[in-house]
């Protein structure tokens, strides 16, 4: 019988990357429905070249230029997130991932829970701002949960056998990204396509630039605090430039694990599917003795990536400051790649944003519904703004 899947985000990077992987095992599985933002040719595509019948083109405009170009091909096209009901019904898929970049990605990861046996998640800000709602769900349902990023993966495998009360610490490593070796004075007078350029992985422009801030660690520190249910005093980043080591588990019992692959998101993707073809997916892998025998670990600089000092201003409890981090973000960003502002000012006013007494608040104030964390985004954007005129 083949595992019937749904890809939310499939034309990005993680989408793309796990259909490579079911393209070599099509026998095995069958696509429900595939969504995407605006890349209308890319999604229509997929769908012809895997024979789907259900998409989701959620930017209105786009969707009412062109939703005959998928009719004419007799493929069901909807509008938004509230027809993954209409289309999955009552039935129960085998996989779903969620691969949507933003709190867009939010309501569609918590709506799918019900209709999926399994959820990927690759979706942080779901993870970082509504982690409470996201488990209440999945234990509702009896969905189970593996989140896809590289480092969170690992963990959650070395954990395998294991529980998170043996764990003692958890080292999550960190390329340093493009900025690592550049003199701090420098970095205002670096172009923007310098600084997106990622040297050992392919990311869109926004995470690029989370990545060279540090800021992309910062998330990841937090998604695995709330993933694995730790302390944020149990958790560390460690600087590895080949971003080979992905996460180093020390346990209570003085037994320490490391979790190493290639820089390819492809091996995280095939571990959460179910399949059992591995032949298909790479039977040419070895270890890389060069990277291993070069590990180059070392600690995180604070005065060069200032926005790692974020980590000690979180509550230990899910509130709905992680919302202000991540939206103030987001917002800064955004005016950093429209040449608003300089590089040096989203760590700048990130790290005063967040000093704001209206802001500073909701670290005592636990995110009740979708809707608080969505108001409480589009505040924070505004303010955002209002400061980058």
């Amino acid at each position: 019988m083949k595992n019937k899947i749904v890809i939310l985000g499939s034309t990005g990077s993680i989408g793309e990357s796990l259909l490579k992987i079911i393209d070599k095992d099509r026998q095995n599985f069958e696509i429900k429905l595939l969504t995407a933002n605006k890349n209308y040719k890319k999604l229509l595509f997929q769908a012809e070249l895997f024979n789907v019948k259900n998409v989701i083109l959620s930017d209105a405009k786009v969707f009412k230029e062109h939703k005959n170009k998928f009719l004419n091909k007799k493929i069901n096209i909807y509008n938004n997130f509230n027809s993954i009901k209409k289309i999955l019904k009552k039935k129960r898929i085998d996989y779903a991932m969620s691969s949507i970049v933003g709190l867009d990605g939010l309501y569609p990861t918590i709506e799918l829970i019900k209709y999926t046996k399994k959820l990927a998640i690759a979706n942080k800000e779901s993870i970082i701002c509504a982690w409470n709602l996201i488990l209440k769900e999945l234990k509702k349902y009896q969905t189970n949960f593996i989140p896809v990023d590289s480092e969170h993966f690992s963990i959650w495998y070395a954990l395998k056998g294991n529980t998170s009360t043996n764990v003692k610490k958890i080292h999550l490593t960190a390329s340093g990204g493009p900025l690592l070796k550049v003199p701090t004075k420098k970095f205002d007078k670096l172009k923007i396509n310098k600084i997106v350029k990622h040297p050992n992985w392919k990311m869109g422009k926004k995470i690029s630039i989370d990545s060279s801030t540090m800021m992309n660690k910062v998330f990841e520190i937090i998604e695995a605090k709330k993933i694995f249910n730790l302390k944020y005093k149990q958790l560390s980043i460690l600087i590895h430039p080949q971003s080979y080591l992905h996460a180093i588990i020390v346990f209570k019992d003085k037994m320490i694990k490391l979790i190493a692959h290639d820089t390819t998101m492809e091996i995280p993707i095939y571990n959460t599917l179910n399949t059992s073809n591995i032949q298909k997916f790479n039977d040419n892998h070895h270890i890389d003795l060069k990277k291993l025998n070069n590990l180059s670990l070392e600690k995180i600089n604070a005065k060069k990536f200032p926005v790692i000092k974020l980590i000690n201003k979180l509550s230990e409890k899910n509130t709905l400051f992680e919302t202000v981090i991540v939206s103030a973000n987001d917002a800064l960003v955004s005016q950093y790649l429209n040449k608003k502002i300089k590089y040096t000012d989203i760590s700048k006013n990130l790290l005063k944003v967040v000093e704001f007494s209206d802001f500073k608040k909701m670290k005592s104030i636990y995110p009740r519904n979708i809707k608080d964390i969505i108001n409480l985004s589009k505040k924070v954007h505004l303010k955002i703004n209002a400061m980058c005129v």
